[in-house]
């Protein structure tokens, strides 16, 4: 036999660390090939780390809420295969030197085999007794979810009543979360029209006090993240106003012939973005990241844009190459990535390699934002709400007032290596193209 190391593994290009917020397996639980072990998570997504070995855990080496570097032990995983000793594997010691000490190990792994033993039966025990709720015709359930109703308690009736917004229906992460949320709301009946006095048993009978609300883990996280990036940036806004009514009629034309044809909705966010990578590839000084006193050109322009989940926390997503992509590419890209970050279905690398982030706050009716920029990079830029706005429209034959779609653009930036002309600039550039839209344009 041998043993094998299971390793935290690399995740993208910025990301050095995660969270263990789950075993998903106990010590002396076998282990299946590509069969999660843990579950982890980073300021960026949730993620669960598969075996590549089949085995047997015997060692874990972090508890839940440790922080795990890339390239780090997790885990101990004893196998049937005989291996040549490397990185990942641990050959047993049978040198004569150590005849005594192999004794005793002996001893030790008799022990070992019979705890085992003990720990394979509890489980099966477990699983019989769990496998009406596991099993309750909700389809797939993902050893993610099967975790959570177990530690949640969640009973068979109760799961038969989530309606699952996954893939064919099934149960998400997120779907899991809602119902907890809900699961202890409890609505007291109407006062009765006919009186106007409070009754004071209903008054005892209420509870005034506080409540209190962990925070989820990744909530935990981004929150550092925020805390860190205000810490680590010196952060300056600069806003722009932005005629978008040549836009908004243009969408409207177009709009439902690409969505007949494409099968997919086409909102603003990949005009938007197609905007901003423009202007990127006009001030690539904008497409940076810092390193100690250095900076860090990125040549190639990864636009995340920042997506409300139904939990209440962001996550951020990443268009590679955007500047590449035409506005069809551009539009099933943001679908996509949208979509699957809803669902639960993103992969680390969908939130690794960003090298500058959007954020559309008007969607929330907010004309205007000041967003905190997601470290390393340098910017972020905030799309208000489209408003109808009294304007002067300059003519040949005068000026006169007249009703516009309009929106403000923020752009918060990095101080340290960004001065005010060039983030001025910068949206300026963002506003120009935007403006300057061809109404004949076809998708």
């Amino acid at each position: 036999m041998s043993k094998f190391e299971l390793k935290l593994p690399k995740m993208g290009e910025s990301v050095a660390e995660a969270t263990l917020t789950a075993w998903l397996k106990e010590i002396g639980d076998t282990i299946e090939f590509d069969e999660p072990v843990v579950e982890i998570a980073t300021d960026k997504v949730d993620s669960e780390v598969p075996s590549e070995k089949k085995g047997i855990l015997i060692e874990k080496l972090f508890k839940v809420d440790d922080v795990i570097e890339v390239g780090q032990t997790i885990a101990i995983i004893e196998t049937d295969e005989v291996e040549p000793q490397n990185n990942t594997i641990i050959e047993e010691d049978n040198s004569q030197e150590n005849f005594e000490e192999t004794n005793n190990e002996i001893s030790s792994k008799e022990d070992l085999v019979e705890e085992i033993t003990e720990s394979l039966e509890k489980s099966a025990k477990v699983v019989i007794e769990s496998d009406h709720t596991l099993n309750s015709g909700k389809g797939f359930l993902s050893p993610l979810v099967k975790n959570m109703i177990k530690k949640e308690g969640i009973s068979s009736e109760e799961l038969s009543k989530i309606n699952g917004t996954g893939k064919d229906s099934r149960i998400t992460k997120n779907d899991i979360l809602s119902f907890l949320s809900n699961r202890n709301v409890i609505v007291d009946e109407p006062i009765k029209s006919n009186t106007n006095i409070i009754q004071p048993e209903k008054l005892n009978a209420s509870d005034f006090s506080d409540e209190v609300i962990e925070m989820t883990k990744m909530g935990k996280i981004i929150s550092q993240h925020m805390t860190n990036s205000v810490k680590t940036s010196a952060h300056v806004q600069s806003f722009i106003e932005v005629d978008v009514t040549n836009i908004f009629n243009w969408r409207d034309r177009v709009k439902s012939g690409f969505e007949s044809r494409e099968g997919q909705k086409f909102t603003f966010t990949p005009i938007f973005i197609e905007a901003v990578a423009v202007a990127l590839r006009q001030y690539p000084m904008m497409n940076i990241s810092v390193s100690d006193d250095k900076i860090l050109l990125k040549k190639k322009i990864n636009i995340g844009m920042a997506t409300a989940l139904s939990d209440g926390n962001l996550i951020v997503p990443v268009i590679k190459n955007a500047d590449q992509l035409n506005l069809v590419g551009m539009a099933k890209s943001v679908n996509d990535l949208a979509s699957r970050a809803r669902n639960n279905n993103l992969s680390p690398d969908d939130v690794a390699g960003g090298t500058y982030t959007v954020t559309n706050v008007g969607v929330f009716g907010s004309i205007m934002g000041t967003p905190i920029i997601n470290q390393p990079q340098v910017g972020i830029l905030a799309f208000g709400a489209i408003r109808k706005m009294p304007s002067v429209i300059e003519t040949e034959e005068g000026d006169y007032i007249g009703i516009r779609k309009k929106m403000i653009i923020s752009h918060s930036y990095d101080h340290r290596v960004v001065n005010g002309a060039l983030g001025s600039k910068f949206i300026k550039a963002v506003k120009d193209h935007l403006e300057n839209w061809n109404s004949n344009r076809e998708i």
